[in-house]
C-alpha cells in the first residue's frame, strides 16, 4: 500500500487480563482511519504462563485453546478471540503480522539426561570443562494438547544449548553434544557464537526441526489468515534455515505474504552482510537508525541532525527498511533498554513518516502509552497529525535542506495525483528558519503549522520559496492552512 503505515499493537506492560485481543477489535475501525495498513501483533502463542509477553514460547501450537501451563488463554486472549480481531482488522482493511518466535522453547514438560560441555558465556566456541552428562528440560510432548494438530514431540535431540543442569543445580551455558550436533554457523559472530539467547535452543540445522517448524507456520497462517510474520531474534537463528523458511512459505503462500525480522545490531555493514546473505529477500528493522534517534535524545544540540541516516539501512536498501523509533525492547526496563527521550519523539516520527524512503512502524507505547515503572503518557494526537499528513501530503520529489547541524528540513513536492506541496522543518536548539522551495505555483499561498508550535503563516513568496520557521527543540509541519 502507497505511504502505508505498521503499527506494533502491543508495549510490555499491558494488562494479564485476557482481554487484549478483545479491545484491539473494537479499535479496528479507528486504527484504519488514523492511517494504518497493517498491525503487528505480540507472539500469540501459549508461553510458560499467562502472564508471559509471548517470548517464552512453549506451544506453539495451542493459541489459547488447550489447559497448558495453568492457563487456557494467553496473556491475550483465546485462540477464538485472536481469529475475530483478524477477521475484524481484515474486514477494516487492515493487515496482520504475527511476531513468530522460532529461536528456543521453555518450559519444558520433563528434563532429559545427555551430555554436554558448559561454555564461556564470552566466547560460546570456548569449553570450560570436558563434556559431562547433564539434566537438562527439554523434553516437551504438551500433555494438555493430547496430539491434536501436531503429534510431534521435542527432546534434547532437537536442541543445540541450555542454561541449566538440574543435577548439580547449575547455571550457564551448555552446549549439547552428539552427532552432527554443534552450535549454528549462520549466526550473528557476538561472543563468538551467538546462537545461543535462551531457555532450550533450538538446533536448526537439525532437519526434523526445520520440517516441524515449516509445518507449523503453514497451519498458524491457515488457521489465522494472518498476512505476513515478525521474525524474532533472527541474529540467533541459522541463515541457512531462515532462507529455506522464507522459500518454503513463498512458494505456499505467494511473493505477498510478508516477512521482516528483527536482526537487533546497530553496525550496518553486519545489516548489509546478512540481506545478501539472504538475498534481499526479507525486510530488516533498521536498528541503526534508532540507535542514532536515541543518540540524538541524549546529546540534544550536540548532535549534528545532519547525521541522523548514517549508518541505516533506509539510507542504503530503503526498499528493505522498516523504520521505527522505539519498540517493546527498547522501552524502560527491558533488555535492550534505549528509550527516545520523549522530547525527540516527534523529531523521529517526522523523520520516518513524512520522508520518502523506509515503511515505518508506529509503536503501540509512543501512541497510546505504556505502563512499568515509568509510565508514558503517548503522543497519539500529534502523530496522528503526522500520519494524516503522510497520508495526504507526503508524495513525490523530496528536497532536503540538511545544512545546519541543530536544524534541518524537507519539502515534499507532490505528484499530480497528490499535488499539494509540504515542508517539514525541526530544531534541536533555538529558533529558526529555513528558506526551502515548494514551488511558484504556490506564490501567495498561506502555509500554517499543523502540529501547532508555531502560530503566525508563511507566505510563499513570488519565486516560490518560503521562510519556513521551527521553535527551539520542536518540529513544524507546514501545509496549506
Amino acid at each position: 500500500m502507497e505511504n502505508g503505515i505498521m503499527f506494533q499493537a502491543f508495549e510490555w506492560y499491558l494488562p494479564n487480563d485476557g482481554q487484549y485481543y478483545n479491545r484491539l477489535k473494537d479499535l479496528a475501525g479507528s486504527l484504519k482511519d488514523a492511517g494504518f495498513s497493517a498491525i503487528w501483533i505480540p507472539p500469540c502463542c501459549k508461553g510458560t504462563s499467562s502472564n508471559d509477553v509471548g517470548y517464552g514460547i512453549y506451544d506453539l501450537y495451542d493459541l489459547g485453546e488447550f489447559d497448558q501451563k495453568a492457563t487456557v488463554r494467553t496473556k491475550y486472549g483465546t485462540k477464538d478471540e485472536l481469529v475475530q480481531m483478524i477477521e475484524a482488522m481484515h474486514a477494516s482493511g487492515l493487515q496482520v503480522y504475527a511476531d513468530v518466535v522460532m529461536n528456543h522453547k521453555a518450559g519444558a514438560d520433563r528434563s532429559e539426561v545427555f551430555m554436554a560441555v558448559k561454555v564461556k558465556p564470552e566466547d560460546r566456541k570456548t569449553e570450560l570443562e570436558e563434556p559431562k552428562e547433564i539434566e537438562g528440560w527439554t523434553d516437551f510432548d504438551f500433555p494438555g494438547r493430547n496430539g491434536q494438530y501436531s503429534s510431534f514431540k521435542w527432546n534434547f535431540n532437537h536442541f543445540n544449548g541450555v542454561d541449566y543442569n538440574q543435577r548439580d543445580s547449575e547455571a550457564g551455558i551448555f552446549r549439547i553434544l552428539g552427532e552432527n550436533k554443534g552450535w549454528n554457523l549462520g549466526v550473528s559472530y557476538e561472543y563468538g557464537n551467538y546462537d545461543y539467547l535462551m531457555h532450550a535452543d533450538l538446533d536448526h540445522a537439525h532437519p526434523e526441526v526445520v520440517e516441524e517448524l515449516i509445518t507449523w507456520a503453514e497451519w498458524l497462517i491457515h488457521t489465522t489468515d494472518v498476512d505476513g510474520f515478525r521474525l524474532d531474534a533472527l541474529k540467533h537463528i541459522d541463515t541457512a534455515f531462515i532462507n529455506i523458511f522464507r522459500q518454503r512459505l513463498t512458494e505456499k503462500f505467494g511473493k505477498d505474504f510478508y516477512m521482516v525480522g528483527e536482526y537487533w545490531v546497530s553496525d550496518f555493514q553486519v545489516k548489509r552482510t546478512y540481506l545478501e546473505k539472504t538475498g534481499h529477500k526479507i525486510d530488516l528493522f533498521d536498528v541503526g537508525l534508532h540507535f542514532n534517534f536515541y543518540e540524538a535524545s541524549i546529546q540534544g544540540q550536540a548532535y549534528d541532525l545532519r547525521m541522523i541516516f548514517n549508518n541505516s539501512i533506509v539510507e542504503q536498501f530503503p526498499e528493505r527498511a522498516v523504520t521505527f523509533v522505539d519498540n517493546h525492547d527498547s522501552q524502560p526496563g527491558q533488555s535492550l533498554q534505549s528509550w527516545v527521550e520523549p522530547w525527540f519523539k516527534l523529531h523521529a516520527y517526522a523523520l520516518i513518516l513524512l520522508r520518502i524512503k523506509g515503511y515505518p512502524c508506529v509503536f503501540f507505547g509512543d501512541y497510546f502509552g505504556t505502563g512499568g515503572q515509568k509510565p508514558f503518557e503517548g503522543l497519539k494526537g500529534q502523530i496522528d497529525v503526522l500520519m494524516k499528513s503522510r497520508r495526504e501530503a507526503a508524495y513525490g520529489d523530496q528536497v532536503d535542506y540538511f545544512e545546519d547541524p541543530q536544524r534541518i528540513g524537507w519539502v515534499r513536492l507532490g505528484t499530480a495525483e497528490h499535488p499539494e506541496k509540504m515542508a517539514v522543518i525541526l530544531s534541536t536548539k533555538e529558533d529558526g528558519v529555513i528558506h526551502m522551495f515548494v514551488g511558484k505555483d504556490q506564490a501567495d499561498q498561506s502555509y500554517g503549522d499543523w502540529l501547532g508550535n508555531v502560530e503566525d503563516p508563511v507566505v510563499i513568496r513570488k519565486d516560490g520559496f518560503g521562510e519556513f520557521k521551527v521553535k527551539s527543540g520542536k518540529v513544524s509541519v507546514w501545509r496549506r492552512k
